[in-house]
């Protein structure tokens, strides 16, 4: 499964950085995260609820960082553990470049599922995919713009 897409952000580039690297913001923003925490200076550990049509589990993985360029993006890559329901990995691209007032946030990533969830069929996953990557923006838009007003 591939997703790609771009957000425009009503945030300088130095404060979206800032918050693609805070704990918090990234648990706030993970639809359904449970916990997050630092395991080193490049890695996460986390636990996320998450339901793909009848399957729904709690998945335990880690998240690593590489590639950092500060200020301009850095690639994620993730492997969680979901029991029964099965796994998911992959890696994704994130981008950041100037965009007027704001920033434009761009990612790429690739994921494979295995277990119960790649019997449910590849256009349910994919749809729940875009749809989490959405609300994951929706909720990191709004911090980052919340953040951006009180420093203004």
């Amino acid at each position: 499964m591939q997703l790609n897409n771009e957000h425009h952000l009503e945030a300088s580039r130095a404060k979206v950085w800032e918050a693609l690297n805070d704990l918090e913001t990234l648990k706030a923003s993970i639809p359904g995260c449970e916990q997050m925490e630092r395991i080193d200076e490049r890695t996460l550990r986390a636990v996320v609820k998450s339901r793909v049509g009848p399957v729904s589990a709690r998945f335990t993985g880690t998240v690593a960082f590489s590639d950092i360029e500060p200020m301009c993006g850095y690639t994620i890559t993730f492997k969680g553990e979901g029991g029964m329901a099965g796994f998911a990995s992959g890696n994704a691209r994130v981008d950041l470049s100037d965009d007027g007032d704001g920033t434009l946030l761009r990612y790429e990533s690739k994921a494979q599922v295995g277990g119960k969830l790649a019997q449910i069929g590849s256009r349910l996953i994919d749809s729940v995919a875009s749809k989490t990557a959405s609300e994951f923006f929706q909720r990191f838009a709004a911090v980052v713009s919340q953040d951006q007003a009180k420093a203004d």
